[in-house]
C-alpha cells in the first residue's frame, strides 16, 4: 500500500483476555462482524491477533491460534488488506496461505523458521521492538540508552531480513509501545519518534495502560487519550496508527492533513 499519507489499521483481538475489549470478539462470528464494522469505518486494513500479549498475559499453543485466527480471516472477505498478528511460523504460513497480506509480528522474525516463513511470500511484514517476554516485560524494565537501544534493534532487524530477500518497501517497524517499557519510556519514544527509522514506522498506542496511568481512566474509557496519542504519533512521523476507534481516529487524521495544508 502506498505510505504517502497516514493509514489505519483497525485491531481484532480473537482472544478471551484482551486487555481492550475483554474478549468480546473472541467468537469467530463476533470478530467476523467486528472486521467488517472497523472498514465500513474507514480502516485502510485490519489486524487480527489469537494471542494476548498484553502485559502478564499467557502464550497459547500454536493449534489454539491457528484455530482462532483462520476461520476469521476466511470469514472476513473484504476487499482491504488483512495483517496477522503473530510470532509462530506455523501460523504465518497458513495465514499467508489463506490470504493475509501482512505478518505483524511481536518478536521482529527472530523464531525459528519466521524469517523463512515471510521471505518466501509477497507479504508486507511489521518487525517490532520488545523487552523481555508479555508475562513479566512490565516489571520494571531499564534501558541504559532507550533511544539508541530501540533504534539499533530496529535498524539490526531490518538489515537481517532484508538479507534473506525482502525488499526494503515491504517493511515498516513498530517501536512497541508498552513492550517493555515504563509510561515514561513510551513518552519519550513518542516525542522521538521520527529519529528511530528511516522506514515507514506503525504506532500502536491506542487504550494502552500509559494512558490509563496518565488519566486515570480504564481501558474502555480511554478514546481521548487515544485520540491525543494518535495526533502526536501523526506529528512524530508515524505512517500507521494501529487502533480500535477506527472512525475516530479517521477525524483525527482528516484535522491533522487539513491543518498540514493550510
Amino acid at each position: 500500500m502506498p505510505l504517502d499519507k497516514p493509514l489505519v489499521m483497525g485491531v481484532v483481538n480473537v482472544t478471551p483476555d484482551s486487555f481492550s475489549d475483554g474478549g468480546r470478539y473472541f467468537d469467530a462470528r463476533a470478530a467476523v462482524a467486528h472486521a467488517r464494522r472497523l472498514a465500513d469505518d474507514g480502516a485502510d486494513l485490519i489486524d487480527i491477533g489469537g494471542e494476548s500479549t498484553r502485559p502478564g498475559s499467557a502464550p497459547v499453543s500454536e493449534g489454539e491460534e491457528m484455530r482462532r485466527v483462520i476461520p476469521v480471516l476466511e470469514g472476513i472477505s473484504l476487499e482491504i488488506p488483512v495483517s496477522v498478528d503473530t510470532r509462530r511460523p506455523g501460523v504465518m504460513k497458513a495465514a499467508l496461505a489463506a490470504g493475509a497480506s501482512m505478518i505483524n509480528d511481536v518478536e521482529a522474525l527472530t523464531s525459528l523458521g519466521a524469517l523463512q516463513a515471510v521471505a518466501e511470500s509477497q507479504c508486507a511484514v511489521c518487525l517490532m521492538h520488545k523487552k523481555g517476554d508479555p508475562a513479566t516485560m512490565q516489571r520494571d524494565p531499564h534501558y541504559d540508552d532507550l533511544l539508541r537501544e530501540v533504534k539499533v534493534f530496529l535498524k539490526e532487524s531490518v538489515e537481517r531480513v532484508k538479507g534473506a530477500g525482502v525488499a526494503a518497501d515491504r517493511i515498516v517497524v513498530d517501536p512497541g509501545f508498552g513492550f517493555g517499557k515504563t509510561a515514561l519510556h513510551n513518552l519519550v519514544l513518542l516525542k522521538h519518534l521520527r529519529e528511530l527509522s528511516e522506514l515507514p514506522i506503525l504506532a500502536g498506542l491506542s487504550r494502552k495502560s500509559t494512558l490509563g496511568k496518565l488519566t486515570g481512566r480504564p481501558a474502555d474509557e480511554r478514546l481521548a487519550g487515544s485520540l491525543a496519542m494518535a495526533l502526536l504519533a501523526l506529528q512524530g512521523g508515524a505512517r500507521i496508527l494501529r487502533v480500535h476507534d477506527v472512525r475516530e481516529t479517521r477525524d483525527v487524521i482528516a484535522v491533522w492533513e487539513a491543518y498540514q495544508r493550510a
